[in-house]
């Protein structure tokens, strides 16, 4: 049975993991790369790598299937691109976490993801005070103009970049470290500054990724998002957050309950 792990991964863990033998039909019509595809796909999916696992390079794999390189890499490149991998420089080519399902409920990213056992990590790229703007103003039942903090975040998981939170409070009702903001989700903070969340009405949709987007996200220019545009509301039934987030497609779904 292969052994597709590095040796440096087999050292880190507690014994060695494999997935099950890739049968390559070379009488078939169907590509060798896709066949190879397919059947590193259903292991991953099923399971049989540890998420975070480093994979062997394209050069062992090809020596191992007896394929060549270029086969080797367009096989990897379809699993980069249904999300199963991921490629970063300097370390390799890693199992990525299942997609993070979502349900559709008065909660965070950050508490979905610490709730599902995940270790969530976040870059802060802004935490400052400005205009609302009118979209912003309506959203919060403000004045337009009128002071509001506003955050822009990436949520990471396993080092691979999930959601970009564009956030918009108003600045009468709290103020928010970075290190606040790095170390803990928005919802605890705001629960922790003794705001009660009550309910909230949200959009969601979908669009391409722009250059910008996808620089932040490790993905492609035109990459498919979903998109997310969310006013929650304190007990007293006033507007304590505005947020307009993006999520990687191919990592990320909602999931909502529908009774007859």
């Amino acid at each position: 049975m292969p052994n597709f792990l590095t040796p440096e991964t087999e050292a880190a863990d507690a014994g060695p993991e494999s997935v099950p033998p890739i049968t390559i039909d070379r009488s078939s019509p169907v590509p060798l790369y896709f066949q190879i595809a397919e059947q590193l796909r259903s292991a991953l999916e099923a399971g049989d790598l540890t998420p975070g696992s480093r994979l062997a390079t394209e050069i062992a794999f090809a020596s191992q299937l007896g394929v060549s390189r270029p086969t080797m890499r367009k096989a990897m490149e379809q699993l980069v691109g249904k999300g199963l991998v991921v490629r970063q420089r300097g370390v390799g080519t890693r199992v990525v976490s299942r997609k993070v399902m979502r349900h559709l409920e008065l909660t965070s990213l950050y508490d979905d993801l610490t709730s599902s056992g995940q270790r969530p990590a976040t870059e802060v790229l802004s935490n400052e005070v400005q205009p609302a703007s009118a979209e912003v103003a309506q959203a919060l039942g403000l004045p337009e103009g009128a002071p509001v903090l506003a955050l822009v975040r990436i949520r990471s998981m396993m080092d691979q970049p999930i959601a970009q939170l564009t956030n918009y409070l108003p600045a009468s009702r709290l103020t928010l470290t970075t290190a606040d903001l790095r170390d803990h989700g928005l919802y605890q903070l705001l629960r922790r500054a003794g705001i009660t969340l009550h309910s909230a009405t949200q959009v969601i949709g979908a669009r391409t990724a722009t250059a910008a987007e996808a620089r932040l996200l490790g993905e492609r220019k035109g990459a498919a998002l979903l998109t997310m545009q969310r006013t929650a509301y304190d007990d007293r039934r006033v507007a304590v957050e505005y947020g307009s987030h993006v999520y990687c497609a191919a990592r990320y779904s909602f999931e909502m309950t529908l009774l007859a």
